[in-house]
């Protein structure tokens, strides 16, 4: 009898929990086609970082004029050439 309640509560949980997953979809469906977008806000150091970094800037002069770190320079740089080999 106890096993029998327990598969039962189970069942409730998971079928309450499959309608959460739905609605919380097509409210995000929603939000994209009104324009929302999702996700961290870009930094404005990273903007400038990558503008000097298109000018072909050294990596010392971005990071000091920047403040940011050389990882991030990096990163950006290797963001860069992606979007640029994606464009030709």
């Amino acid at each position: 009898m106890g096993k029998m309640v327990i598969q039962i509560l189970a069942a409730v949980a998971e079928a309450e929990r499959e309608r959460i997953l739905e609605r919380t979809n097509e409210g995000r469906l929603i939000a994209m086609a009104s324009g929302v977008k999702f996700g961290r806000k870009p930094h404005l150091k990273s903007d400038s970082a990558m503008a000097l970094i298109d000018q072909k800037q050294p990596a010392r002069v971005v990071m000091e004029k920047t403040g940011i770190s050389r990882a991030t320079y990096f990163r950006l740089k290797k963001y860069i050439k992606n979007q640029q080999s994606n464009n030709n």
